[in-house]
């Protein structure tokens, strides 16, 4: 990778260089394996260094000579010290130069990712390319002439691998496992999307034909005769009634026979009489 680093960001790797009595060369390449992570972890081929090593963030180191543990402490001051920086932004690569093009848009020159700038790490596999944009949480990748800019998140891709299957011929693995591009946001470039379904268009014309069919052949069928149920009546309270009509004329003859103007016997024919309708 031709990264190239910001002036200040070459002069505070030389500084931790210069305390570990160390090349500015070794600290360099140790930088851009960092980078590649954000700062979380490490690995890294550095003779000064005892060759092969590994470096996560949290407490574990790992160095060619195991039984070295002043280049296990040095390797892991390292790391730590250039961690802090990554995160810090202390240390950072340069942007690239933007260029105009003939329609007069300004975009990076010669890179396919656009304008996300230098990426930590690029690659290409089985007809894929890749490039991650550790400090600004991106992942671009390029298949079939086709760009796609992704959100990693707090991912912090680390690692690629050849996949088997898949939408993509690469994976890549974060400090969680295995990245799902699935679950990742796309920024751009996303799949192409079907078109919108249109809903059939109603003929409102027809719509008043049928409702004018319909409302004529309602007009045209008779209207339904209701049968109205005779009144139920109440034959306790009609029964009451009675009586109580007969007793009261009762009272009236009564009222007569004591006044003298019916006869004991015209009163007791005529109470016989009512008594019977009972």
């Amino acid at each position: 990778m031709n990264a190239i680093f910001t002036d200040a960001s070459f002069q505070n790797m030389q500084n931790v260089a210069n305390r570990y009595g160390i090349s500015v060369n070794a600290v360099t390449n140790l930088t851009q394996a960092l980078m590649l992570s954000n700062g979380t972890m490490a690995q890294f081929n550095i003779p000064e260094l005892g060759g092969g090593g590994q470096w996560m963030q949290g407490g574990m180191t790992m160095v060619g000579d195991m039984f070295n543990y002043q280049l296990k402490s040095t390797v892991d001051g390292l790391c730590v010290e250039l961690s802090n920086l990554i995160n810090q932004g202390a240390i950072q690569y340069k942007p690239l130069p933007k260029v105009e093009n003939q329609n007069g848009f300004q975009s990076n020159s010669g890179n396919w990712w656009g304008d996300l700038g230098f990426p930590n790490s690029t690659g290409s596999q089985n007809g894929m390319s890749y490039a991650i944009f550790s400090n600004i949480a991106r992942l671009a990748i390029q298949q079939n002439g086709k760009v796609t800019v992704f959100d990693t998140l707090d991912n912090q891709i680390g690692g690629v691998g050849q996949q088997q299957g898949g939408n993509y011929s690469v994976n890549f693995t974060s400090q969680y496992g295995q990245v799902d591009l699935n679950t990742l946001p796309i920024i751009s470039g996303g799949p192409d999307k079907p078109a919108p379904i249109q809903e059939p268009i109603v003929n409102n014309n027809n719509n008043n034909a049928n409702n004018n069919n319909n409302n004529n052949t309602n007009q045209n069928q008779p209207e339904p005769i209701i049968l109205e149920s005779a009144p139920v009546l109440n034959n306790t309270n009609n029964t009451t009634d009675f009586e109580e009509d007969i007793f009261s004329k009762i009272e009236k003859l009564a009222a007569l026979k004591n006044k003298e103007i019916l006869t004991v016997s015209e009163f007791e024919n005529k109470k016989a009489e009512l008594l019977s309708r009972l």
